[in-house]
């Protein structure tokens, strides 16, 4: 019994280290290396996306815009704050120029893929070069006339009268504008009307101390002059002046905003989106001058908030698009087609200006 039992532990034995010798032999413990870390998956770690607050761009189609100073860069003030923020669906490279005149260029050359420009601009640059379209029309009438007074109270009253204008705007759209209104209201300028042109910064600075009595001038500039002289009023507002005059639904329309044709087959999309963002930015600023006020000095688009916030009523800041966008403003181009072919490019724009997707 004794020999049986030693029998079966020493097999038992040799059998416990016959199959350690094996397991050593084909499954050697691994040492902690790098290879021994297991590689990571696509799956395991996935590329992440880039983070808006550290480029607030990422993933953005590129869009390059001109503003001008003035009423018809007021409405993009809002949008121009939300781009900075990142919050727009569009990356906004945003230019503010004092100097329409430089605009047309910028779109030739590609330099600007978007602009904001005065509306006879718009329809010269059409009828002589082509590749742009009109987007939208973004600013009505500014033009004002103020008295230091109360004798003015519609445009017949101004017979006898002498009124200063600002020189740079002679032979261009508030001249024609003027006589339009003074002969829809059975007056001549030069004639039953003394107009007396003046360099822009004189006038401003003489009607701001009174010693102008009655003048024409566009926002901001009678924003300023009504801020420093109390003694002047807004004697007549010439939007609503064209509106008792003209029953063909065309308004008084000075500023709007165009895109390059080319770019706008290339990117349809970002056309949408971009008079979307415009539109809302626009409402905004109407909507909320104290706060709008505030940027529109930070972007330059005035001298002060100051100034920005007394002119935002006084600009008439709209934002009309497709087919109403020819019917708001064909009268107009009629009435400075009859004043002067030239100043709209020699012939009223066909359709092809207006984009209507």
């Amino acid at each position: 019994m004794k020999k049986s039992r030693l029998l079966a532990l020493g097999l038992a034995l040799a059998l416990a280290l016959s199959l350690a010798s094996c397991t050593n032999s084909t499954e050697p413990t691994p040492t902690p290396t790098a290879e021994a870390t297991p590689t990571p998956t696509a799956e395991a770690t996935p590329t992440p996306s880039p983070d808006p607050t550290e480029d607030p761009s990422a993933g953005r189609t590129e869009v390059n815009v001109v503003m001008l100073s003035g009423p018809t860069g007021m409405g993009a003030a809002k949008l121009m704050a939300d781009n900075d923020a990142g919050t727009t669906a569009l990356d906004y490279h945003f230019t503010v120029d004092p100097d329409a005149s430089t605009v047309p260029a910028k779109l030739t050359n590609g330099e600007a893929d978007i602009a904001a420009l005065p509306t006879n601009v718009a329809a010269n640059l059409y009828n002589k070069n082509g590749g742009i379209q009109m987007l939208a029309l973004n600013t009505l009438g500014v033009l004002y006339i103020l008295e230091n007074g109360e004798s003015v109270q519609s445009m017949s009253d101004l017979a006898g009268k002498t009124l200063y204008a600002p020189a740079n705007t002679r032979g261009a759209n508030p001249e024609y504008v003027l006589n339009f209104l003074l002969e829809e209201n059975g007056l001549t300028a030069g004639e039953d009307v003394t107009i007396e042109w003046m360099a822009a910064d004189e006038l401003t600075a003489l009607a701001g101390s009174g010693d102008i009595e009655l003048c024409m001038l566009p926002v901001p500039a009678a924003t300023s002059v009504l801020m420093k002289n109390t003694g002047m009023r807004e004697a007549l507002d010439l939007t609503e002046e064209w509106d008792r005059v003209v029953s063909d639904g065309s308004v008084l329309t000075m500023g709007c905003v165009v895109a390059r044709t080319e770019f706008i087959e290339e990117h349809p999309e970002a056309v949408a989106t971009f008079l979307a963002e415009y539109a809302a930015s626009i409402e905004y600023v109407a909507s909320n001058p104290e706060e709008s006020s505030e940027l529109v000095a930070q972007y330059g688009i005035t001298p002060s908030a100051q100034v920005a916030l007394s002119a935002i009523p006084q600009a008439n800041l709209v934002c009309i698009t497709g087919t109403d966008m020819a019917a708001s403003i064909q009268g107009y181009y009629e009435v400075l087609w009859n004043a002067d072919p030239d100043s709209i490019g020699g012939s009223i724009p066909s359709d092809g200006l207006y984009y209507v997707p």
